[in-house]
């Protein structure tokens, strides 16, 4: 114990700094995994078990079978992969791929009409004008309906005699089963959700100096220029993370679709549509398969959108990183 005492006292005044700071380090890093426990152990229970249960429940078929002598059996058997197989094999691979086509489709037009609306609706409300309070109040109003009674107001306005078909002057069955329920989808979905991305890049805008502005309109940039080399690149932070968050949303769409046009539409269906009508009627294995490929198809495409595109979510957390090891 002597010799380690007098080797800690001979050591250099640097080492003995740096021994101190890897210490203290240590203790902060035990201390932020303290006070993170109780969130982590949340997380576990409401997100981490659910995740495994489900998978764990495709493994499973309920109900009458046949076992491998012939026999009829009830109750719980392990299936393996059958539920995942049976999926992407026979009449509901076409189901599948047809619900697998419409969520992608309804994400990629939705997402981006949405993104370039809200964008515009952020300029507007940016703008220092008379009733810009009132503007930004309105906005809200398609955000704060529920969606269900946002699908029964659509649903009432693409009727046959509703008053989207006398503005046309035209009968269009929007609500039938075709190309025109799925644009009248879009539309709805799009109408709702434009405002959550015009906060989010409202709240962008607002948080560039106004001095920015200033000197390129000194050195001669005109609106156009300082649209593209200020104001996207300086909100692009909230505006790929409202994007992402939208995305993620419209790929376990159901209640619009299934309120405005109805479950079991072909041009609507889509993968949460699937694994409900499972579950509905009692085949809880091949549900939660299909809830199963719609968690991995959605962890996959956020993996893609942060690594492709640059989301910073934790970017605060990143900085401070980087200058802990500067």
């Amino acid at each position: 114990m002597a010799t380690a005492l007098d080797q800690t006292r001979a050591a250099p005044p640097a080492a003995r700094r740096e021994r101190r700071r890897r210490g203290g380090r240590d203790g902060s890093r035990r201390l932020a995994a303290l006070l993170l426990s109780p969130t982590l152990l949340v997380l576990a229970l409401v997100v981490g078990y659910p995740v495994l249960a489900g998978f764990r429940e495709s493994l499973f078929a309920r109900g009458q079978g046949l076992d491998a002598d012939g026999f009829v059996v009830e109750g719980d058997r392990f299936v393996g992969l059958d539920n995942y197989t049976a999926i992407f094999s026979g009449y509901r691979a076409e189901v599948f791929w047809n619900a697998f086509g419409n969520t992608t489709f309804f994400t990629v037009t939705t997402v981006t009409l949405e993104t370039l609306l809200g964008v515009c609706m952020a300029l507007i409300m940016h703008w220092a004008f008379r009733g810009r309070g009132l503007v930004r109040a309105s906005v809200l109003v398609p955000w704060a309906i529920p969606t269900a009674i946002s699908g029964l107001l659509w649903r009432w306005i693409f009727q046959a005699d509703g008053a989207f078909n006398a503005v046309l002057g035209r009968q269009v069955l929007w609500t039938a089963d075709g190309w025109p329920s799925r644009l009248a989808v879009v539309i709805a979905e799009v109408w709702k959700t434009s405002p959550f991305i015009g906060l989010l890049v409202l709240a962008g805008l607002q948080l560039i100096p106004r001095d920015v502005y200033e000197a390129a309109r000194v050195d001669g940039a005109g609106a156009l220029q300082q649209f593209w080399r200020i104001t996207l690149p300086l909100v692009r932070p909230a505006l790929l993370v409202a994007v992402l968050f939208r995305m993620l949303d419209v790929l376990r769409m159901f209640d619009l679709p299934a309120v405005l046009i109805g479950v079991n539409k072909r041009s609507v269906e889509t993968l949460t549509m699937l694994s409900w009508f499972e579950a509905s009627n009692l085949r809880y294995g091949s549900a939660a398969a299909y809830a199963t490929i719609l968690f991995a198809y959605i962890a996959l495409i956020a993996y893609l959108f942060v690594k492709l595109l640059g989301a910073d979510i934790i970017g605060e957390a990143r900085q401070g990183r980087g200058k802990g090891k500067a």
